[in-house]
């Protein structure tokens, strides 16, 4: 960086740091080639911390989803995505070194965010369909995200910044959070996670009495937060007749990955009168809760109208295994579960569900 240059949004994340670790230096690791050059990282760069307590791990910080320079964006409030991520992993006492997967895994990170424009609030989350340490048997599988507990938002001359911490989590601990929401299964887990420090080599915590016992409560007075589901297998097959007495049902297909979980959600959403929609490559399937079962096409948006009791059916027959079905609840309509195939960034196939 040149004496001229502009580093206002820079100086301000290690104002930031410095606040929090004072002369600590961090290992940093730049990037060579800008993203914009057609270097292989999107972003600038990424500081890792030494921490020891409340247990020894690393703390990650990143350079690059804010306006580290001069102003670009059109928006005076924030600077660029108006957010930087953080990452805490468990640090064994003999390394020397912050592990390379978890900064390759910063930089997935932010190529999924530079590339389809989607960015991260507190609160969400995200299915990495398979270990977030590639090659390793680590149970973590998705992650999730929350407000650093010690990086609190900050102004900067480009626009505010906050600071989002990643954690990693198990597949039924995300089950969980869909079925209740995040904010509340990492509170339910703070006394095993302090600081929300990732460990790869932890099991569930779902189990756990205490936790199981939070979510439950959780799910009961507030239900799920989860309005929206995309399922890449969802399809609609829409009624073919001539006559009544020829009719034939339609067609509501979902993947067997995702079965299971849609019932979970629909019960917890309809429950306190919420809607849930699925959200599928050429159809929206949106579930509302009322008093007569039913269902209405309108070009690719359709809508059904479940009680209780077609939750409750529909619950119990959604496993996650190819099958057919209809529901005596909410008769004209054939439920599908297709195999889900589970790839690799490769695209190769890793595992199939169903």
């Amino acid at each position: 960086m040149s004496q001229e240059e502009n580093t206002s949004g820079w100086d301000a994340i290690d104002a930031a740091t410095h606040a929090l670790y004072g002369n600590q230096e961090p290992k940093h690791y730049g990037t060579a080639i800008p993203y914009m050059l057609g270097g292989p990282d999107p972003l600038n760069g990424i500081s890792v911390y030494r921490v020891e307590t409340p247990t020894p791990h690393w703390h990650f910080v990143t350079y690059g989803f804010s306006e580290l320079y001069d102003k670009e964006t059109d928006d005076p409030d924030h600077s660029g995505y108006g957010f930087e991520l953080t990452f805490r992993l468990l640090r064994n006492v003999e390394e020397e070194e912050p592990p390379a997967w978890a900064l390759n895994l910063l930089q997935n990170i932010g190529r999924y965010v530079f590339n389809s424009g989607n960015i991260f609030h507190p609160g969400d989350y995200m299915d990495a369909n398979g270990p977030i340490c590639l090659g390793s048997d680590t149970l973590l599988t998705a992650l999730a995200f929350i407000e650093d507990p010690d990086l609190e938002e900050i102004a900067t001359p480009n626009g505010a910044v906050k600071f989002i911490q990643m954690v990693g989590v198990t597949c039924r601990e995300l089950e969980t959070i869909q079925t209740w929401n995040t904010r509340g299964f990492l509170a339910a887990c703070a006394g095993f996670m302090p600081k929300y420090v990732t460990d790869l080599i932890r099991n569930s915590y779902v189990d756990i009495p205490v936790v199981e016992e939070a979510v439950t409560r959780g799910i009961e007075q507030e239900g799920s937060s989860t309005a929206f589901l995309f399922i890449q297998q969802l399809e609609w097959t829409s009624v073919h007749q001539e006559t009544l007495q020829n009719a034939e049902p339609a067609v509501l297909q979902v993947g067997a990955k995702q079965a299971r979980l849609i019932g979970r959600i629909l019960r917890s959403r309809t429950a306190k009168g919420d809607s849930l929609s699925l959200i599928g490559p050429n159809v929206n399937i949106t579930f509302k809760a009322g008093d007569e079962p039913s269902f209405q096409e309108n070009e690719n948006n359709v809508t059904l109208i479940v009680n209780d009791a077609a939750v409750i059916e529909l619950m119990e027959k959604l496993k996650p295994k190819a099958q057919t079905f209809e529901l005596n609840t909410l008769p004209g309509i054939t439920f599908r579960i297709v195999r889900t195939e589970i790839t690799d960034p490769d695209g190769n196939i890793i595992d199939t569900i169903g």
